[in-house]
Order: structure tokens, then C-alpha cells, then sequence
């Protein structure tokens, strides 16, 4: 069939496609049939209408397939195509393909993501589509983010900002500086995340904020507090940010990942019972899964202080709760936390104990033990020492402690009070000497000034 006599023919042609299989021995000319559409010369209204839904269905089609080259050549071969849409919908399809070439379903590795973002990115610069190319380098710099290539993520946001505020794009400002501020995070350079943050608000308060970017923003600032341990602050926005998701599209990975982090800032501030509460709360009863299993099985560990069910949790579940920066960082707080509780439960009924007894107790290694324990003593968690010779822990009673330290220290102190004392005073009475001794010497002045002015009394001589 010749596909360039009539617009409507390609309607009928796009029409027949739709209605076959996607599947099976007629892919492939189903892939060819899209593609011969889309090379078609026709350039009326109508048959942009029809190549730009080909575009979309091809790029669904080739996802199911998960033919990733396709794909990436997809994004290659429909730029011509551009030429004949506004500079607004060209935007709209090139997100619409990046965001399917990043589908889970393709498996494309990120250098293969990169490499065609920055192909496009050039293409967009000679073009001169600057909207464009703004999006498509936030799209780069948060695929740096993703590989973990910070710095590099870091320098393309640094310079795409200085742009943005330039021409004042308030809606691409909110994305980027949110996109700074998880980079900063991931640097664990929190005040300047926090300043990021700060800033995408401020843009997003001055403009229509959509939802789901609204949500985002509710999601960073949750991971902030947490960060600083205000954990009752970070559930409120996590909390929000689930509810917006949610309301969005049910069961969605985003809201999913939000109730995980309610479920932790619970964990973390101790309000183990509350995960019961919350997993049985109308909104939240349709999710399900490994994730939100390993935050119960870690509820429930951590409910029972045994560090060793902790630790058997988090090896069953390593993949869900090592995949998460943000929930191991916090995880290996309460780890800590836990075998602080564990350690002080085994060497309380003790005043001197073995290293080598207490690590048979807590089935830990006595390097890890004595690490902890010395820790524990510096943090002053624990009134003790450690007698490396006999490799045993010496626990003080009560506040009996070795004060020496402190003594020495207030006494320094006092004996400076005592010599700059002496000195102001050795100071004081120096001068006054001072000005005794010019007081006798200005006097002695004076007297011979007055004998030199005295007149002389005559001689016998002249008189006779």
C-alpha cells in the first residue's frame, strides 16, 4: 500500500495497527509498519496529527519488546520530524521517549542513557532549541545523580542554573534546585542541601506548583529532618508526600518509597508500635511487598532489642534495605543503637568483666567488642576503662571516676588567676615607683634652678 497518496490513508494505516497483536511473529512488521508511517513525506495537519501518535505508539511497542537499541535509534531517527511541530510538543515527545528509554522493561544501562541525552543535548544547541536543551541537560545531570557520578552531576547543574535564572524559568528552577539538593545530600554536604531546598521552595511558592512536584519537594525535605534525628517533622512530610502519590496513582513505586520512610522515622524515634497502626490504616492496606516486609521484620527486631534478629533481617532482606542509601544510613544508626543496649544488658551485673566473656555473650568478635565499648566510654555512655593487660573492662560505681584530669585542669586555671593577679598588681606598683623617682628628680631640678637665680652678697674688698 502506497502510504503517501492521502492523509487519511495513514489514518486507516495507524487505525489498522492499533488493532493487531503486539506480540508474537508479527512484531517486527508491526516495528517496520510504524517506521514506514513515520518516513512517510506527508506534511499536512493531518498527518502530523498521526506521526506524532505513531511516535508514542512505536516507543510503547518497543518498550513491551524491550528493544532498547530501537529505542535509542528511535530517538535519532524522528528528529526531522521535529522540524514541522511546535517547539513545546517537541518537547513533550523527547521527555515522553526519555522517559521510556529509562523503563525498567529495556534494562539500559546509564552510560547507554547518558550517551543519548548527550547526543540530544548537541543537537538541541545547534537546533538553538534552548527550552529544550534545558530540560534535556536536567535530565543528564539527574542521570550523573543516578550513577553516582555527584561531581559531575554537580557541574552540569551549576552551569544550567546560571542559565535558568537568567531567563527566570521558574518551573525548571523548582526541578533543578531540588535536584541540587539531593546531589548535596548524596555529598553529605547538608547545610547547602538544605540551602538547595530552601531555594526550590521559595521558586515553587511563586508559581502553580503541580502535585506530584509538590510531593517530591515533601519527600527531600522529610529526608532532611531525618538526617538531623527530627524524626517526628520528617514523618509529617513523608506523610504528606504519601498521601499525594497516592491520590495520583494507587500503588505507585513513589508512594510505596514514602510510606517506607513513614515506617522508618517511626522505627528510628522508637515508636515501634505505631507500624502496626499505620500498615493497618484504610489507604495503606493495598501495599504490599519485600520492602514493606523488611520494615516490619526490622519493627519487630528492634521491639524485642535483639541485635541478632536485627542482623538476620537484614541480611534476608539485603537487597531491599541496602538498595536505599537513605534507609541504610539510618539502619546502621539503630544498629549501633542496638548493640549499645545489647552490651550494656550483658556487663551490667558486672564491676570487672573479660573482653573475652562479654564477646562470647553478645557472639560478636572482641575486636568489635572493645571498638564499641571503647567508644562507648569516650562518648560517656559508660562509667569505665579498659585494662588492655589483663584484657578486661574495669567498671567505676557510681560516679566513682578518676578525676585527676579535671583536678589538674582547675588547677592550671587557678594558679593563671594567681599570676596575672601578681602581675597586674607587680605592674601597678613598677609605675608608681616610676613616677616617685621623676617627682625627686623634677624636685632636685627645681632647687638648683632656685640657687643659680639667687643674687651673690658683695665682697670685703670693694667695700674698703
Amino acid at each position: 500500500m502506497d502510504l503517501d497518496e492521502e492523509p487519511h490513508v495513514l489514518v486507516r494505516e495507524l487505525e489498522r495497527l492499533q488493532a493487531l497483536p503486539h506480540t508474537g511473529p508479527q512484531a517486527a512488521e508491526l516495528v517496520r509498519a510504524y517506521e514506514q508511517i513515520l518516513a512517510s513525506d506527508l506534511k499536512d495537519e493531518q498527518a502530523v496529527r498521526v506521526k506524532e501518535q505513531a511516535i508514542y505508539q512505536l516507543g510503547d511497542l518497543l518498550v513491551e519488546q524491550a528493544n532498547a537499541p530501537a529505542l535509542n535509534q528511535l530517538l535519532r531517527t524522528v528528529r526531522p520530524f521535529f522540524a514541522l511541530i511546535p517547539k513545546a510538543k517537541t518537547a513533550k515527545i523527547v521527555r515522553k521517549l526519555f522517559d521510556l528509554v529509562g523503563h525498567e522493561n529495556l534494562r539500559n544501562t546509564l552510560e547507554e542513557q547518558i550517551t543519548v541525552c548527550e547526543e540530544s543535548i548537541e543537537w538541541s544547541r545547534q537546533e538553538k532549541r534552548t527550552f529544550l536543551r534545558h530540560r534535556l541537560q536536567s535530565r543528564l545531570a539527574d542521570l550523573f545523580f543516578q550513577k553516582g557520578a555527584f561531581q559531575q552531576a554537580l557541574s552540569t547543574l551549576t552551569a544550567l542554573l546560571r542559565e535558568v535564572r537568567r531567563l527566570d524559568d521558574k518551573q525548571l528552577l523548582v526541578e533543578v534546585q531540588l535536584l541540587e539538593s539531593r546531589v548535596y545530600h548524596a555529598l553529605k554536604n547538608l547545610s547547602k542541601a538544605k540551602a538547595a531546598l530552601v531555594a526550590s521552595r521559595t521558586a515553587a511558592n511563586a508559581i502553580y506548583c503541580p502535585p506530584l512536584q509538590q510531593a517530591h519537594l515533601d519527600s527531600m525535605s522529610g529526608v532532611l529532618h531525618a538526617q538531623e534525628k527530627d524524626f517526628k517533622t520528617a514523618f509529617s512530610y513523608f506523610y504528606e508526600a504519601f498521601e499525594t502519590h497516592h491520590s495520583l496513582e494507587a500503588l505507585c513505586p513513589a508512594a510505596k518509597k514514602a510510606l517506607k520512610y513513614m515506617l522508618l522515622c517511626r522505627i528510628m524515634s522508637g515508636n515501634v508500635d505505631d507500624v502496626t497502626n499505620i500498615l493497618s490504616s484504610k489507604n495503606v492496606l493495598h501495599y504490599s511487598g519485600r520492602e514493606i516486609d523488611a520494615m516490619k521484620a526490622i519493627a519487630a527486631a528492634y521491639k524485642a532489642r535483639n541485635l541478632h534478629e536485627f542482623e538476620r533481617v537484614r541480611a534476608e532482606y539485603d537487597h531491599e534495605l541496602a538498595a536505599d542509601p537513605i534507609v541504610a544510613s539510618h539502619l546502621l544508626e539503630l544498629y549501633d543503637a542496638l548493640l549499645e543496649q545489647h552490651l550494656t544488658r550483658v556487663i551490667e551485673p558486672y564491676r570487672q568483666v573479660d573482653l573475652p566473656h562479654v564477646a562470647k555473650k553478645v557472639k560478636l568478635e572482641l575486636a568489635t567488642v572493645e571498638a564499641k565499648l571503647s567508644q562507648m566510654i569516650l562518648d560517656k555512655k559508660l562509667n569505665g576503662t579498659i585494662d588492655q593487660t589483663n584484657a578486661c573492662l574495669i567498671i567505676f560505681e557510681g560516679d566513682a571516676r578518676d578525676t585527676s584530669y579535671e583536678a589538674a585542669l582547675q588547677t592550671v586555671e587557678n594558679m593563671t588567676k594567681v599570676v596575672d593577679a601578681l602581675m597586674a598588681k607587680w605592674e601597678g606598683k613598677f609605675e608608681k615607683i616610676l613616677e616617685e623617682e621623676k617627682k625627686e628628680e623634677e624636685k632636685k631640678k627645681e632647687k638648683e634652678k632656685e640657687k643659680k637665680a639667687e643674687p651673690q652678697p658683695p665682697s670685703a674688698s670693694s667695700g674698703s
